[in-house]
């Protein structure tokens, strides 16, 4: 729980980090450097994040979580913003087996960043809503498939439609 008494997701998104406003950009750099900590075994919160889940089981967890975070870096030097490179690990390009993620997936997270975007930039979603087939972070591969098991599913993102929920849909 946040100060606030709003509960506080962690979010690492599978799609490229070019879709998120600078709201979502600053705070996907923050919960993928919480997300390293995590696997690191430098903090007790958060171990058992739903959102970890494709990391621990990748072939090199932190490779690939530093991979993950160098897109995002990218993306931010791109913008002309200054995030510290140094608090990734030098081992970001050398990932040798992307993590895959399903079609599925990456349509709710499409569906539920549009819907995020209706409240704090009404062009950017509907730009969002205009691309077909969102592109996703480098460190994944796409395959077939319906929404992550390990995923929250917000109800009135699946009633938006448009996503897959099964392999068998």
């Amino acid at each position: 729980m946040s100060d606030y008494g709003v509960k506080r997701i962690m979010r690492l998104w599978t799609i490229h980090p070019k879709y998120l406003d600078q709201k979502g950009l600053v705070a996907l750099w923050r919960e993928g450097l919480l997300a390293q900590k995590v696997l690191e075994g430098a903090t007790r919160g958060y171990r058992n994040h739903p959102q970890l889940i494709r990391f621990k089981t990748s072939s090199d967890p932190m490779a690939a979580i530093h991979r993950y975070l160098l897109e995002v870096y990218r993306e931010a030097q791109a913008r002309g913003y200054s995030f510290d490179k140094s608090k990734i690990g030098d081992d970001a390009t050398d990932l040798e087996k992307k993590i895959e993620v399903t079609i599925g997936q990456v349509q709710y997270e499409h569906k539920l960043l549009q819907q995020k975007m209706m409240r704090r930039d009404k062009e950017r979603s509907l730009r969002l809503r205009e691309e077909k087939a969102p592109c996703v972070n480098a460190v994944f591969t796409v395959v077939e498939g319906g929404v992550e098991a390990w995923e929250h599913v917000k109800e009135e993102v699946a009633a938006m439609g448009g996503v897959s929920f099964s392999a068998f849909e």
